[in-house]
C-alpha cells in the first residue's frame, strides 16, 4: 500500500514537471555557435526552459537583421521574410507534422488567428522537415493543413532560418515561437508546449492586440 502511494505521488509529481516543458527535438542540425538575442537584462527575450516570456520592458528588442531578413520559402514556391510583415502582429510558430506538442497547440493557433484576423495580426506556421532532418514534401504538408483545417500561412523554416531562430530562442527543439509587434519588435518567446506555454502565448497575443 505504501508503495503504491509512493508511486502515485512520484507520478503526479513527474506529471507536473513534464506538462510544463514539452518540445520534439528536431533532427535539423545546426552549425556554428548560439549567440544570445540581447546583453541588456532588462528587455532580453531569452528565457528559461520553463516554456515562455511576456516581455514587461516598453523598450523591446527588434528582431536580429538575420532573422528578419531570412528567406522564407511558401507551399507555392514564392518566398518572403518577415521584415514584409512589418506592420502587422506576427506569431511565428516552428512545427513538424510528427511533433506531437506541435499538433496539441494547433487548435489553439488557429482560434488566435481567427480572432484576431480582422486586427492585422497573423500567425506564420513554418515547417522544420521530416523527423529525419529532411524537408517535407509540399503534397504532405498541404494533406496535413487541409486535415488539421489550419486557416493561417504555412512556410517552410529551412536551415538557414532555423538557425537563425536558434541564436534568438536557444532552443533546437519545436514547437517554438516568437511574437513581433508591428514595429519589427520582438515580445515574447515560447519554447516548448504544454498548456502553460499556450495560455501564456495567448494572454502575449492579446495584451498586444488590445493596445
Amino acid at each position: 500500500m505504501k508503495n503504491t502511494f509512493t508511486n502515485l505521488v512520484l507520478f503526479a509529481v513527474l506529471s507536473v514537471a513534464f506538462s510544463s516543458f514539452m518540445a520534439c527535438t528536431t533532427a535539423n542540425t545546426q552549425k556554428g555557435a548560439v549567440i544570445e538575442v540581447a546583453s541588456n537584462a532588462s528587455n532580453t527575450a531569452v528565457v528559461s526552459n520553463s516554456a515562455a516570456v511576456d516581455i514587461k520592458d516598453s523598450n523591446f528588442p527588434p528582431v536580429p537583421s538575420g532573422l528578419y531578413q531570412a528567406q522564407i520559402k511558401d507551399l507555392e514556391g514564392g518566398a518572403f521574410n518577415l521584415e514584409d510583415k512589418k506592420g502587422k502582429v506576427v506569431l511565428v510558430n516552428l512545427w513538424a507534422i510528427w511533433c506531437g506538442p506541435c499538433i496539441a497547440e494547433m487548435p489553439h493557433l488557429r482560434e488566435m488567428q481567427e480572432k484576431y484576423r480582422d486586427k492585422n495580426f497573423e500567425v506564420l506556421g513554418l515547417n522544420t522537415g521530416d523527423d529525419e532532418g529532411n524537408t517535407e514534401s509540399v503534397e504532405n504538408i498541404k494533406a496535413f493543413v487541409e486535415d488539421k483545417k489550419l486557416n493561417y500561412p504555412i512556410g517552410y523554416a529551412d536551415e538557414k532560418f532555423f538557425s537563425e531562430m536558434l541564436r534568438v530562442t536557444r532552443m533546437s527543439g519545436i514547437p517554438q515561437s516568437v511574437l513581433i509587434n508591428r514595429d519589427g519588435k520582438m515580445t515574447g518567446i515560447f519554447k516548448g508546449g504544454g498548456q502553460r506555454v499556450i495560455s501564456e502565448m495567448k494572454q502575449s497575443v492579446e495584451k498586444l492586440m488590445n493596445e
